[in-house]
């Protein structure tokens, strides 16, 4: 199962992205493995020299009863110690921001969060997004 953040592509520009492993708990794993997560309004930022995905929402498993997590809460990530220097040194220009773009399991079962930089677009650079997608479809359909 894999959740998308749409919107981070559209209203970034992503100049790189890095794959970062998440501290969950295990009604968070279930209920990730069933796809009731949302991540479109999420960020991530930097505390205490370490980095936290903040305002991801993983509905409650049902399973769970007493034992659930707050749908809500900051997750740590766990990233090698340069990558983490290397993200916040990003993060700290002015512009930039990091925004979660999929939450997946990779081939080991385990869950990764693809972060990605960049810098927020202007109007007219989303004008010239929505054209050129609606190009492309239209060249997929064969239409001149």
């Amino acid at each position: 199962m894999q959740i998308n953040n749409r919107k981070a592509r559209f209203n970034l520009t992503i100049e790189e992205e890095i794959e970062a492993g998440m501290m969950l708990l295990g009604s968070e794993v279930k209920s990730l493995r069933e796809g009731k997560a949302s991540i479109s309004e999420s960020y991530i930022t930097e505390a205490k020299g370490e980095i936290f995905l903040i305002n991801a929402n993983i509905n409650e498993y049902k399973g769970a009863n007493k034992f659930n997590h707050e749908p809500k809460r900051p997750r740590k990530l766990l990233l090698h110690k340069k990558q983490t220097e290397k993200l916040m040194g990003k993060i700290n220009i002015k512009g930039h921001s990091a925004v979660p773009l999929k939450i997946y399991f990779n081939k080991k079962n385990v869950a990764k969060v693809l972060i990605g930089i960049g810098t927020g677009k202007k109007l007219y650079d989303k004008r010239a997004s929505i054209k050129e997608r609606d190009d492309n479809r239209r060249n997929q359909r064969g239409e001149d």
